[in-house]
């Protein structure tokens, strides 16, 4: 399996930071590598982190992105760009399709917050709808990382991590490592 990151699109701090901050947590828990954030808001970068410290699996942020550097720079290397946007063609159409290309190419999910630039659309080699309604980005990250893995991302293991959750039908179970 190659690599994916995702790309935080817009971002208001006073409205958005709780909602960004779980779209890092999303990425990081269903198999992302890191996530590339366009607003310089560092304290959604230091609160993933944290999480990352206390359950491992090396998940990166970085602040300050320009999202057409980023996304010209990942297709010239080789990599695809999915964009997740409710106007985009419905996933069970195009997913076989980014499957394929998932085989051997890393995979940029785009996630948007505020209005998203047109250009976007343009500069995206898939633009993917997960459902044609208003919807959390969350939910649609969530579901499209799961189609693209094909639930395989429950197979990840996080290392380094200070915690484990040991899986139990009724109560909670935490190790400390």
């Amino acid at each position: 399996m190659t690599e994916i990151v995702v790309l935080r699109l817009g971002h208001r701090p006073e409205r958005d930071a709780r909602v960004t901050t779980h779209v890092g947590l999303t990425g990081r828990a269903f198999g992302a590598s890191g996530m590339l954030l366009t607003s310089n808001d560092k304290s959604v970068a230091e609160s993933i982190e944290r999480v990352d410290k206390a359950w491992g699996g090396g998940f990166w942020v970085k602040v300050g992105a320009s999202y057409r550097s980023e996304m010209r720079k990942w297709k010239e290397s080789g990599g695809i760009v999915v964009h997740l946007t409710m106007y985009g063609i419905n996933i069970p159409d195009c997913i076989g399709s980014i499957r394929d290309e998932f085989k051997e190419k890393k995979v940029m999910v785009v996630v948007g917050a505020e209005k998203v630039p047109g250009e976007v659309y343009q500069l995206a080699d898939y633009n993917v709808a997960v459902g044609n309604q208003p919807h959390s980005e969350i939910a649609a990250l969530a579901l499209f990382l799961d189609w693209l893995q094909q639930s395989r991302e429950f197979e990840k293991v996080f290392k380094d991590g200070e915690l484990k959750i040991i899986p139990t039908e009724h109560g909670k179970s935490v190790v400390r490592k």
